[in-house]
């Protein structure tokens, strides 16, 4: 389901009344069928004071929006067992391929299309910096190792970032910039992010850019692009988005599930890469027929 939209906009913020008019050409060519939405640029990034994959999802309203430290409206959508979010929840996920170049977007594809059925042997990292007031998920982590470790190795790290490994699936942190992402290895469909302020400005940011996630080899991620605070849930959660990741959701089920207060971050990737699922027949006549096209 391919959708074409039409707009002139050079600034990464656009306003409420431009996204409307986008959002209604979208929506009317939108089939009932039609989940979620996969966006195919990287700016702009916000509408007004929420974050674009968060307006097309939810519907642009401030109530998803804050100035200063407060709380937002919550996800719909969060921690369901619900693969039918439009059809169960009224809303549809949206994720951005986010990329720099076309020949970054099309890697990017591509290690989620690597990724599927592979349930590869692979680790989730959680790490810890100094940084107190970006760790704020670190106080749920050595719950998350108990309930999940049966299902994934977990290695909880107290340093400022992880090196020289190369098993990497899941890597969640809190700090304004992630070290050491030359010397690490990401396996396809692998999900990574670290909790601050400006993550999710793309494609460049005072801080680290999500983007540059996606560009050390993750094929997902995830940034808040206004203030937000340190409250935790604006952020992914990792037990829960391991969860449904390791249940055999697809990337883009799975990140929106984990985000209790999703208003002001951007979801950014290969939303259908599923390296956890369960081959069905359906998938097995999809990859012929696509192998007979090819």
């Amino acid at each position: 389901n391919v959708l074409h939209v039409r707009f002139a906009y050079a600034k990464p913020v656009l306003d409420s009344v431009t996204f409307n008019r986008i959002l209604k050409q979208v929506k009317t060519q939108s089939s009932p069928q039609v989940q979620a939405y996969a966006l195919t640029w990287t700016t702009p990034y916000r509408v007004n004071c929420m974050s674009i994959t968060a307006a097309f999802a939810l519907g642009y309203a401030p109530r998803h929006c804050a100035k200063g430290c407060r709380a937002t409206a919550p996800n719909p959508y969060y921690d369901s067992a619900s693969n039918y979010p439009l059809t169960d929840h009224g809303i549809r996920p949206t994720m951005t391929l986010a990329a720099s170049t076309i020949d970054n977007a099309r890697y990017l594809i591509e290690r989620g299309i690597q990724s599927d059925f592979t349930k590869p042997p692979a680790r989730a990292y959680l790490v810890v910096t100094p940084d107190k007031a970006r760790n704020t998920r670190a106080a749920s982590f050595m719950q998350t190792k108990r309930r999940l470790s049966n299902q994934i190795p977990i290695t909880i790290v107290r340093a400022q970032g992880i090196r020289d490994k190369f098993d990497i699936m899941f890597y969640f942190t809190g700090t304004s910039a992630v070290p050491f992402l030359d010397s690490i290895g990401f396996l396809p469909g692998a999900i990574a992010d670290h909790l601050t302020s400006a993550g999710g400005k793309l494609p460049k940011s005072n801080q680290m850019s999500a983007l540059r996630w996606l560009e050390a080899g993750a094929t997902g991620s995830y940034g808040t692009e206004v203030e937000p605070c340190n409250f935790a849930q604006k952020f992914p959660n990792p037990e829960i988005v391991m969860k449904h990741y390791l249940a055999g959701d697809t990337l883009i089920e799975a990140y929106w599930k984990s985000v209790s207060w999703p208003g002001q971050g951007i979801f950014i990737g290969e939303p259908l890469a599923k390296p956890y699922a369960v081959v069905t027949p359906t998938d097995q006549a999809f990859d012929e027929r696509a192998r007979n096209h090819e």
